[in-house]
């Protein structure tokens, strides 16, 4: 088994990770960008991004992703795709290992950057028409529903508060539920009670999207009365919350309730010499623009603990 030695290992070649690449290397160290699928994370599968500055005409979410890719190649930094199969971090200067099939990374610091997926319902169509009316994000599509019909999907804090941003931009909202009251905080649930443009569809499930090109509709099952209804929309957003993806995370590193990890200003954990940035970290905003600072600030963080020792 090949051993090579790093500055930093930075794990995840989503926009965080490319981020904090480019910031590492233009801060003159040595870097490792390991990714197990492909690089771009989540926004490879959105169909446009317009709340990125800078592209104000928009953009799709794989060429965003395959400009990130080539300022990262700029600078000599090609992603290996690889699976880690344990990290082992070590309390010595230059002691973490990060082992793969092939390779042991020897490495002075690392930055997770692993990313969060949304959880799914997983139900028919949910797949097939994600980036195609099937949504997982307000922020980052209501535009694209500006003057149509949309159903979100959850009853928590974040479900209600993504419907009352939608309703800023659709004609119609359909709220599903599968009780028949909401686990969100009072003050959200009353301003969605008073919203005109929301309609209450509690003691319901989906079963199915329904769509051709792009979603067309909703099949829906009552849990009191197994009725089964069609509902015509043009956008479903999904909100069943997030899983971080911990799941080569090594116990020692701090995580908050929900399973994210706990970073400081500097982006540092309860490791020394060990980062985080991006959809892993518990954070307030998960946008690609968030993403990007937090992979700069742990880049620039690491630099200075490695000068520090």
């Amino acid at each position: 088994m090949n051993i090579e030695n790093y500055d930093v290992v930075i794990i995840g070649a989503g926009p965080a990770g490319m981020c904090a690449a480019i910031y590492a290397k233009r801060a003159g160290l040595n870097v490792a960008l390991l990714e197990k699928n492909y690089p771009g994370g989540q926004i490879v599968i959105t169909d446009e991004i317009e709340n990125y500055p800078g592209f104000f005409e928009k953009i799709s979410g794989y060429e965003l992703a395959n400009k990130l890719l080539r300022h990262c190649q700029k600078f000599g930094i090609e992603p290996q795709i690889t699976v880690i199969q344990k990290i082992e971090l070590s309390k010595k200067f230059a002691g973490h290992k990060i082992y793969t099939e092939n390779v042991i990374y020897e490495t002075k610091s690392i930055i997770f950057c692993n990313g969060a997926n949304p959880r799914k319902l997983n139900i028919s169509g949910e797949a097939e028409f994600t980036g195609r009316g099937v949504s997982y994000c307000a922020t980052c599509d209501a535009a694209f529903f500006k003057n149509k019909k949309v159903a979100v999907i959850g009853g928590g804090d974040s479900a209600l508060e993504e419907a009352l941003y939608l309703t800023k931009f659709v004609d119609k909202l359909f709220l599903i539920h599968r009780r028949d009251k909401f686990r969100a905080l009072k003050i959200i649930v009353d301003k969605v009670m008073a919203n005109p443009k929301i309609e209450l569809v509690l003691e319901t499930i989906p079963l199915k999207i329904i769509g051709e090109k792009n979603v067309k509709g909703l099949t829906l099952k009552n849990v009191k009365t197994e009725k089964i209804t069609e509902l015509a929309i043009d956008g479903v957003f999904i909100f069943a919350g997030y899983i971080a993806n911990t799941e080569i995370i090594p116990q020692e590193i701090e995580k908050d309730e929900n399973g994210y990890i706990v970073v400081d200003k500097k982006q540092q954990t309860n490791i020394k010499g060990v980062f985080a940035a991006g959809d892993i970290c518990s954070k307030f905003l998960r946008q690609v623009i968030t993403a990007c600072s937090d992979g700069a600030i742990a880049a620039i963080a690491a630099m200075h603990y490695i000068d520090s020792v």
